[in-house]
C-alpha cells in the first residue's frame, strides 16, 4: 500500500487518487453517488476500513466538491464505519 504526507498527515495515495481521476475529466468536477460508491468500495477492500483509509475519506470529504446527493451519501457511509 502506497502512501502519501500532506501537511505532515499520511494518507492513502490509492484514494486520493481515485477522488482526482472522478474530478476531472469529462465530469462536471464534483463527486457524483457512483464514485461514492467506487471510493468506499476501494477503501473496504481489504479485512476492514484501516484508520489511514478513514482519515483519507474525511480529508477527500473536505478538500473534494461533492454534488449534493453524493455528500448525503458519502456522510451516510462514513456513518456506517
Amino acid at each position: 500500500m502506497a502512501y502519501v504526507t500532506i501537511e505532515g498527515e499520511t494518507y492513502e495515495k490509492e484514494l486520493l487518487e481515485l477522488a482526482k481521476q472522478h474530478t476531472t475529466g469529462r465530469n462536471e468536477g464534483n463527486l457524483s453517488k457512483d464514485e461514492v460508491l467506487d471510493l468506499m468500495k476501494s477503501a473496504k477492500d481489504g479485512p476492514g476500513v484501516t484508520d489511514t483509509e478513514l482519515k483519507t475519506l474525511q480529508y477527500i470529504r473536505t478538500h473534494f466538491p461533492f454534488t449534493d446527493a453524493a455528500a448525503t451519501l458519502f456522510d451516510k457511509e462514513i456513518a456506517s464505519l
